[in-house]
């Protein structure tokens, strides 16, 4: 059987998005009663929506996605991989020859750090953000957007 392509990933919905209503051990980690969790088409809908300029974060977005499913938090975990998901969806789209793709790199891990996890790593997503007029300073092993929080959407 053939792997599935990134955008065949990203399009597969099964029964997300839905919320959980969590047990009292997991109430104590995720700090919230009920869970959003995302479909991936819902995270890259977040992600696309992203205009030159502006950034977005995993926080952000898990914070949109509690709200429009009326839970207390929206997945960590899932709202991460979907985002990963959705990078290499869009990566794989442009090598077939779209003109336009979801700026994933325009969405940051929290704290305003990029993501080693997309496609090309740290400098893909470093150039992509440099060539928007971000600046990118290190600090340790890790990469952020200065003054990340001024450019976030809203």
């Amino acid at each position: 059987m053939a792997h599935k392509t990134w955008n065949e990933k990203l399009n597969k919905v099964g029964d997300l998005p839905k919320v959980v209503k969590l047990n009292p051990k997991q109430i104590a980690k995720f700090k919230a009663n009920t869970l959003a969790i995302p479909s991936p088409p819902e995270v890259n809908e977040l992600m696309a929506k992203i205009p030159k300029g502006r950034l977005n974060t995993i926080n952000l977005m898990r914070e949109k996605i509690a709200r429009r499913h009326k839970a207390d938090s929206g997945c960590p975990i899932t709202t991460g991989i979907f985002a990963w998901i959705s990078s290499y969806a869009a990566e794989e789209s442009r090598d077939l020859g779209k003109k336009r793709i979801t700026p994933y790199w325009r969405t940051l891990k929290n704290g305003g750090e990029l993501n080693p996890k997309y496609p090309g790593g740290i400098k893909q997503q470093q150039k992509a953000l440099e060539e928007e007029g971000h600046t990118i300073i290190q600090k340790g092993k890790r990469f952020f957007v200065k003054d990340f929080e001024k450019k976030l959407v809203k």
